[in-house]
């Protein structure tokens, strides 16, 4: 038994039972690609969803799964950081009835603060002028089981936008109890997590449940526009690709007195791998996922290096300041990938698709080719942030399929495989890296407990050598 999704916005994958992923040419489920998604008002679906829902016993909402029209949506939000913070305003800024009925994080100040910064939004005239945020103070949940709370509160939609070591968890539990999802990029940070996103992602479709992923890209009309004339053969055959995620790094929080280790690691949740996955799965998972929407699908095998110029003390955690990834798909083309957190050098963020024909710049939505094209934005286009979340409760109103668990899943491997290539210095093949059991899951979720790496009695944390380091 097979099931099928997709790799890209238009691309269907088979997904087989050992949970290897191939195209399936250039149809799916009898409509072509062409018709399935056209330009910016495209669906923009990762994988059909169909039937009727099956609403878990703990799911008070006997809509899941049909049409909800004009009936108020109600919205969880797990994850209340800046990104969070960000969804939330996003979920609530779409059309028709929706309201912010539920909150959770592991602490409670960044709830407090993230519903602070809403209601000043909502003072400010967002959301209705305030009718769309009705968290009242028992509603607000803290620490490692309030994702629970807030799934078992009555909502129709949940927003997770914790650091992505718990998206499988999260996800699996919300799926569970028949509740839509949009979730945070990436959806796991090690192989173990991305079979259980995959495992779910066909529990919410035999459920009609609609799933967004944070990949925004798959929403700009600039990007799928450029794709299709790409696939279109604008360039020809595309041979070779160039993906970046260039930059100076992002924050560090000081370890302060009293904290737990693992308090202070889940502060600092974007330089621990059980947490973040490293900045190439974090981060850069947005090139790395355009490049495998411009071939069709994911590479066969990656090589790679990387290791710690710059960034290397040891608030740094355990990650690398830099990588460098050779990618390449079964039809021999090659796609590098850059990501880099060092001060005072070239940044940039940004795809390129290489033809025989010519070249493209993804996110410039440049063709440099014969009979060429630039892309020009209208002055009323709007934010693919906000475009994601229109599609999903659009989808969720009207029972438009909508799933694109498979498609992050997929991007989140990629980068996962790039991460097994730069740590151990060797050749990854995607079966190898898909079929991996290194879970860097915690044995225990709880203040007291151990992480899965701790530091030296320096404060040091062991780094990956690639050479020695196994995948």
């Amino acid at each position: 038994m097979a099931t099928t999704g997709q790799g890209s916005a238009d691309t269907p994958i088979r997904i087989d039972d050992d949970g290897t992923f191939a195209v399936r040419g250039d149809t799916m489920d009898g409509t072509s690609r062409r018709s399935f998604i056209t330009g910016a008002s495209a669906a923009l679906l990762a994988g059909g969803v169909g039937g009727g829902a099956t609403a878990a016993a703990a799911n008070t909402n006997s809509d899941v799964g049909r049409a909800r029209g004009d009936a108020t949506l109600r919205i969880g939000l797990i994850g209340c950081g800046g990104r969070g913070t960000g969804a939330a305003a996003q979920a609530l800024s779409t059309s028709g009835a929706v309201e912010l009925v539920a909150m959770a994080d592991a602490f409670e100040d960044r709830v407090e603060n993230c519903y602070a910064r809403l209601a000043e939004q909502a003072e400010n005239g967002s959301f209705e002028n305030g009718k769309r945020l009705q968290v009242p103070s028992e509603n607000r949940y803290v620490g490692f089981d309030a994702y629970r709370k807030v799934i078992d509160s009555g909502v129709d939609v949940v927003v997770h936008a914790t650091p992505p070591g718990f998206r499988p968890e999260h996800f699996e539990y919300a799926v569970e109890q028949g509740k839509h999802v949009f979730m945070e990029k990436p959806v796991a940070v090690d192989a173990p997590g991305v079979r259980r996103v995959l495992k779910a992602a066909k529990a919410a479709k035999e459920k009609n449940l609609k799933v967004g992923v944070g990949l925004q890209r798959h929403h700009s009309a600039m990007y799928n526009e450029t794709i299709d004339r790409i696939h279109d053969g604008a360039i020809g055959d595309v041979v070779a690709m160039r993906v970046y995620w260039n930059g100076s790094g992002v924050w560090v929080r000081a370890r302060k007195p009293g904290q737990t280790e693992m308090e202070y690691q889940m502060r600092n949740w974007y330089y621990f791998n059980w947490l973040c996955g490293d900045h190439i799965v974090e981060q850069h998972i947005h090139n790395i996922d355009v490049g495998n929407w411009v071939k069709g699908g994911h590479p066969v095998e990656a090589q790679g290096q990387g290791g710690r110029q710059w960034r290397n003390g040891p608030d740094h955690g355990e990650i690398f300041d830099h990588h460098f990834v050779e990618y390449t798909y079964d039809d021999g083309a090659v796609m590098l990938s850059q990501c880099r957190h060092i001060q005072n050098c070239w940044d940039q963020v940004a795809e390129y698709a290489h033809g025989s024909k010519g070249r493209a710049s993804l996110a410039s939505g440049l063709i440099e080719a014969p009979g060429g094209w630039n892309h020009r934005e209208p002055e009323d286009e709007k934010s693919p942030y906000q475009v994601e979340h229109d599609r999903l409760f659009e989808a969720i109103r009207e029972d438009k399929p909508f799933n694109e668990a498979k498609n992050g899943a997929i991007a989140t491997m990629t980068a996962v495989m790039g991460r097994m290539a730069t740590y151990s210095g060797k050749k990854i093949t995607w079966k190898e890296a898909l079929k991996s059991d290194r879970s860097l899951e915690p044995a225990t979720y709880a203040w007291d407990a151990a992480p899965p790496t701790v530091p030296d009695e320096k404060g040091r944390y062991a780094v990956a050598v690639p050479g020695v380091t196994k995948a």
